[in-house]
């Protein structure tokens, strides 16, 4: 009885406060791994080249130098962040023995933050993004007085400024806490699997990670519904054919983006508090990284009839018509 009492404090010294973690990760037959690797790979090695490939071209194209492009910059920086401090950590913990997936309780935090940045820059961007179209198609004639270099500014700043004030506090609230556990039941760190690995009271943890979600998801969807119905409205009191149809292709692929976006964070917020779906929470989790950052330079960048036309004239018309270079390779753009 003495030595199972004197085992069970060395044990609680051991795990107490520990400052290296356990990362659960993803779980896969031995035969399905290597699949499932490279399938990683291949989605992550896409990912990169089409956010980088949208981010140089708007970056070094100055006619692309406008408030709609602007702001998308922001969104793919986001995601080339979000998937960064992610996916090639997964990749190489796919390949390890679970008693081999280690992290330190401080990497762990410093990974939870930005998983949480990028989460809440993805709506908050996409909500400058409205506010943008919105101006740009029920207010053309102000819209160049109104979305000016210094409104941009203020933008981009609250579109990354909230976020971190938000996610600094939820953090804060959670590294407070002693741990009893150090495992991570989730392919990588996050706020929920933080505070689980303590063994006080996470109350406060849970009502400020609750309110922050609603609050977030309750601001995002009514600028959406907002922007996007005045939009609707304008749409139809104009009966212009050719406003109608860019407003209802730019909207329409904004809002299919928005909904995989939120769908995937609303499952993976519900999931935590079912841990008889883990395996469920774990993919929309991936997914929440992978799907919507992929989609977005194809919906956003090469639906943009801009950006197709410097793609023609760099890679077909120089090959096939070398007269058709110019200093740049796309004709300046209307703002509005």
């Amino acid at each position: 009885m003495q030595c199972a009492s004197t085992c069970w404090i060395q044990m609680e010294n051991y795990t107490y406060n520990s400052p290296t973690l356990q990362l659960e990760g993803l779980q896969f037959a031995d035969y399905s791994v290597s699949l499932v690797f490279f399938l990683f790979l291949f989605s992550y090695i896409i990912f990169m080249i089409m956010n980088l490939g949208i981010l140089i071209i708007i970056v070094f194209e100055k006619n692309l130098h406008q408030p709609m492009y602007l702001l998308f910059v922001n969104l793919t920086v986001s995601d080339i962040i979000g998937s960064t401090h992610i996916l090639p950590r997964l990749l190489s913990d796919i390949l390890l023995p679970p008693s081999e997936r280690l992290i330190s309780y401080y990497e762990c935090v410093v990974q939870a933050f930005i998983t949480h940045m990028f989460g809440t820059t993805s709506h908050t961007v996409l909500m400058a993004m409205a506010f943008d179209r919105y101006v740009a198609i029920c207010r053309p004639l102000f819209y160049s007085t109104i979305m000016t270099n210094m409104m941009i500014v203020k933008l981009v700043a609250l579109s990354w400024g909230v976020p971190f004030v938000l996610v600094a506090i939820l953090l804060g609230l959670t590294v407070r806490l002693n741990r009893c556990r150090t495992l991570i039941t989730n392919p990588f760190c996050d706020n929920a699997s933080l505070f689980k690995l303590s063994c006080e009271s996470v109350i406060i943890n849970n009502i400020y990670g609750l309110t922050f979600t609603v609050l977030l998801f309750v601001a995002s969807i009514g600028c959406i519904v907002l922007t996007y119905g005045s939009i609707t409205a304008v749409c139809l009191a104009t009966k212009n054919k050719s406003l109608n149809s860019k407003a209802f292709k730019t909207c329409s692929t904004h809002l299919v983006v928005y909904l995989i976006m939120s769908l995937s964070g609303v499952m993976i917020v519900v999931l935590h508090r079912f841990p008889q779906y883990s395996d469920y929470r774990k993919l929309s989790a991936v997914l929440f990284v992978i799907v919507p950052g992929t989609l977005n330079p194809v919906i956003y960048g090469l639906q943009s009839k801009e950006i197709r036309n410097f793609l023609y004239k760099l890679f077909i018309c120089r090959k096939c018509f070398p007269s058709c270079e110019s200093k740049s390779l796309i004709k300046p753009v209307q703002k509005g």
